[in-house]
């Protein structure tokens, strides 16, 4: 379809916190947006790459809380862009990764706007390598496979006790993105055909100055959780690599460069 627009949208990803593994990709976009579109779990401290001038406006989205219709961030975006605005759509992780990027790019190429597409690190990924621990290794995993444990409304979600089989048969790692609500249901499919001695890491706020982790198996993992009182947003990996898994005992010296930054910019304005 022909372009209409003098503007764009660019869907960058922000990476899971900690500012400094933005791409320089996702640099130069932030800083040429006229307007950012920000998702609830962008580090604020990513904003200091936006322009003085840039409009940012929050979006917040987050699993199980009261978040800005998908249909209003889309019809935003194409607005603005139609405007002739350098849109930046700033998402936690990875805009491909349950981010929902593929169902903003259909509606942005239905409506003839110009996308770009600026990948981030995911949280499944630096979560548990913020560990010091890999998500395949040729002794414990041949592959990864990345599930939401949040289905859409009216979906039946992942057939747990399908995922452990193959994740057993396979020698798979399983990463759980949104998996915090549902997990005693999650354990109880992956239970069935993984052993309980399987090793399992939390992750909470990964890379952030406040990221704290569980490192536990299959069986304890419900008791863990409660224990430790992990929260939303975090990662759960499941598989042999985590035995490889070292707690995260200080943070990295340059995170307290950033610890401060979590209050709102004074250019934020909110989206409805």
């Amino acid at each position: 379809m022909t372009h209409i627009s003098t503007g764009k949208v660019s869907l960058v990803g922000a990476g899971p916190g900690d500012p400094e593994l933005l791409t320089l990709k996702a640099v130069r976009a932030i800083a040429e947006a006229t307007v950012l579109l920000v998702d609830d779990l962008v580090n604020d401290a990513v904003l200091a790459h936006a322009a003085p001038t840039a409009r940012v406006v929050r979006v917040g989205k987050r699993g199980g809380c009261r978040s800005t219709p998908q249909e209003f961030i889309e019809r935003l975006m194409v607005a603005e862009a139609r405007a002739g605005e350098r849109v930046v759509r700033l998402k936690g992780g990875d805009p491909f990764i349950f981010g929902r990027g593929g169902e903003e790019v259909e509606t942005l190429r239905a409506q003839g706007i110009a996308v770009e597409i600026v990948n981030g690190i995911t949280s499944g990924l630096a979560g548990l390598t913020s560990l010091e621990a890999p998500l395949t290794h040729r002794d414990h995993a041949q592959g990864v496979v990345f599930l939401t444990g949040h289905a859409q409304t009216g979906a039946g979600g992942p057939d747990w006790a399908a995922v452990a089989r193959m994740a057993s048969e396979a020698r798979l790692t399983l990463v759980i993105y949104m998996g915090m609500q549902g997990l005693e249901g999650i354990v109880a499919g992956l239970r069935t055909g993984l052993a309980d001695d399987t090793p399992v890491a939390v992750v909470q706020n990964a890379t952030l100055p406040a990221q704290r982790e569980a490192l536990t198996t299959l069986g304890a993992l419900c008791a863990t959780v409660a224990a430790e009182g992990l929260q939303s947003p975090s990662v759960v990996v499941v598989g042999e690599v985590v035995r490889v898994a070292r707690e995260w005992l200080t943070p990295p010296a340059h995170l307290a460069t950033y610890a401060t930054a979590t209050s709102a910019p004074a250019r934020t304005k909110s989206g409805s």
